[in-house]
């Protein structure tokens, strides 16, 4: 007994050692099993990569998204990208509360709230097929987490944020430098010549996500852009310093400018208000901030009051 304690003791020291000296660096094909459940990791990596060919609105499988967006055009590569929005240790942390719905999410029900805002679709049945081989992938990705566990490298990188309120018209000359090669100049992206799924997806427009999704949150969208863009840059060599970050964020998803689809359904969302983070869009807010700042910033006075007055303070 006393051995077993012990190897337990140091492999979750090891553990915890690795996660805070290096990026967690998830498992890879290769190390997926044999027989059914490797069958069943196998399919849900595939759907989370392919999501328009077997679940979008050609969908061999299902028709459930509503446009061409993948789940990996922001959980980059199959969630393996560190500070990417990966899955290293997501099913660790389900069934999480959520904000925006006010309760308790399993990690199925995470997904489908993907496809509803993101994907602009519709709930997939959480017993079917495809929903098990997706959570399945997923938890095969962060085995040997512990249950509320977190690593190295699973959220996105914090950047500093400016002072100062984030600039749609100094945005659109970063935009038009670093992303328009790729997003195009009408941010509508450049679809495959199948028509089914886009090679780079849409950062606006009908096509594109909805309002209220997480990236159209402007220092959660700078985080990842900071990190992960323009295509190709890693946390390790980011090209764009973090003021443009924030600013591109800003012209991206600037509702003056552009156009998001409408979510259908009628929804609470943020039923307990003080739980919306920083930089949400939409009021009521339980702080004295307007829509405005709470859109664009400046985003420190918010943080600083909230912190003062024991209040949220996620972003």
């Amino acid at each position: 007994m006393e051995k077993l304690f012990l190897s337990a003791f140091l492999f979750l020291g090891c553990m915890l050692i690795a996660s805070d000296s290096k990026v967690f660096v998830p498992p890879s094909d290769k190390d997926i099993p044999g027989g059914k459940l490797g069958s069943t990791i196998k399919y849900g990596k595939e759907l989370l990569e392919r999501f328009p060919y077997y679940l979008g609105q050609k969908g061999s499988i299902g028709q459930y998204g509503g446009n061409g967006l993948a789940c990996q055009s922001c959980h980059l590569k199959a969630g393996t990208v560190p500070y990417g929005l990966n899955y290293f240790s997501v099913h660790a942390r389900y069934p999480q509360y959520r904000g925006r719905e006010g309760k308790i999410l399993t990690l199925s029900q995470r997904i489908n709230n993907c496809i509803e805002r993101p994907l602009n679709g519709t709930k997939m049945p959480l017993q079917s097929d495809e929903m098990i081989a997706m959570v399945t992938y997923i938890k095969w990705m962060g085995e040997g987490i512990p249950t509320g566990g977190r690593v190295k490298g699973d959220t996105l990188k914090d950047i500093k944020i400016p002072i100062k309120a984030a600039d749609s018209i100094r945005g659109k000359i970063v935009y038009d430098k670093y992303c328009m090669v790729c997003h195009q100049k009408d941010g509508q992206g450049v679809m495959k010549d199948d028509a089914i799924a886009y090679k780079y997806p849409p950062v606006w427009g009908f096509a594109s996500y909805q309002p209220g999704s997480s990236m159209h949150r402007i220092i959660k969208a700078a985080k990842f852009i900071k990190n992960n863009m323009p295509l190709g840059v890693t946390y390790k060599s980011p090209v764009l310093t973090d003021e443009e970050a924030i600013d591109v964020a800003a012209y991206i998803n600037d509702d003056r400018i552009h156009k998001r689809p409408k979510y259908e359904f009628v929804v609470v969302e943020y039923p307990h208000i003080e739980d919306k983070p920083i930089d949400y869009h939409k009021p009521p807010y339980a702080d004295k901030f307007s829509q405005e700042q709470h859109k664009f910033g400046p985003f420190q006075p918010i943080y600083d009051w909230r912190k003062e007055n024991g209040q949220y303070l996620g972003y």
